[in-house]
Parts: C-alpha cells; sequence; structure tokens
C-alpha cells in the first residue's frame, strides 16, 4: 500500500475536511490534529500521510498538474475530493509556493535603475573617455531595504548582460 492510499482508510465525506487541514499546514497554519484521527492511522502513518499530501499538493499546483495517475490508488470519491480541494483552494497553495521559494534566499532585488556615464578623464590619464554605467539596485535584505551601486565598463557590463542571459535560459528551462 502506498502512502497516498492511507487517505482511503476515512470515510470520503471526512477526506475533503482532512485534506483543507493539510493545505492550511501547506499555507503556513497548523495541520489536522493527530488526536483526531488516532484511530485511523498510527502515528508513523499520520506523518507519512501528511508529507506525501502536502508533496502531492505542491507538484499539483507547482507543476499545474491535472493527470490523474498521480492519484493511483485512491478510491474515486478521496481522488475527487482531492481535485475539488486543490481546485478550491489552488491560489492560496500557489500563493504560499511562491513565499517558500522567495524565503530561500533573505536578499530580494525590489528595484532597479541605471545610467549611462562618459569617464573624461582620470587622476592618471587627462582623457579618457570611456562610458561607464551605473547600477543602482534596491534590494530588500532581512525586510529592511538597502541600495548596492554597481558601476561597471563595457566589458563588465557585456560579462553581466551573458550571465544574465544564461540565468534566464535555466529558468526558461524549469518553466
Amino acid at each position: 500500500m502506498s502512502t497516498i492510499q492511507l487517505l482511503n482508510k476515512i470515510p470520503a465525506a471526512e477526506c475533503l475536511k482532512f485534506l483543507h487541514g493539510v493545505v492550511n499546514g501547506v499555507c503556513g497554519r497548523s495541520y489536522p490534529k493527530r488526536t483526531d484521527y488516532g484511530d485511523t492511522w498510527t502515528l508513523s502513518q499520520y506523518s507519512e500521510l501528511l508529507e506525501a499530501l502536502s508533496a502531492l499538493l505542491r507538484v499539483i499546483v507547482g507543476k499545474k498538474c491535472t493527470e490523474t495517475e498521480l492519484l493511483t490508488g485512491l478510491e474515486e470519491p478521496h481522488a475527487a475530493a482531492v481535485w475539488q480541494c486543490v481546485k478550491a483552494r489552488q491560489e492560496e497553495i500557489h500563493q504560499a509556493l511562491v513565499e517558500r521559494t522567495n524565503a530561500i534566499s533573505t536578499t530580494q532585488l525590489q528595484d532597479f535603475d541605471w545610467q549611462m556615464k562618459l569617464a573624461l578623464s582620470s587622476d592618471k590619464l587627462s582623457l579618457l573617455h570611456t562610458p561607464l554605467l551605473s547600477l543602482t539596485l534596491d534590494v530588500k535584505e532581512n525586510g529592511k531595504p538597502r541600495p548596492v551601486t554597481i558601476e561597471m565598463n563595457r566589458e563588465e557590463l557585456q560579462t553581466l548582460i551573458s550571465a544574465m542571459e544564461a540565468a534566464n535560459k535555466v529558468v526558461l528551462q524549469l518553466k
């Protein structure tokens, strides 16, 4: 018996309530109380089921799945309850996934601004005529805004652009 099939142990009428409790847990609130289901599952089964259902809900919403093969082994009323719960709370689960992803890093880019400058001379050369890019990044680090200013010449800018294009390709492949 797969872990997800443990869901078949509760009556179909209680299944939807249990699933909404699991969604609450995925969204950062409390999971269903173990004491309410102590007669149905052992402690280890209950823990494994919560973990498996949480992962299943994240996959269904995160990958926008519609395949029923993810629910193989569930009785029809239980599988229907999963889909009903996902449809009702899809946006909430999606928001929780976004917040979970954002929490990976404590620093987040909020805004940016750029300016082109032309350096006409320096303390070492009287005639320079070098274009420079001044890039100001407004980042939020541990909840506090902080500006970061970077000045780049043409070669450094080209390196940054290449790195950003490579990162964009990776992001597009993940979609």
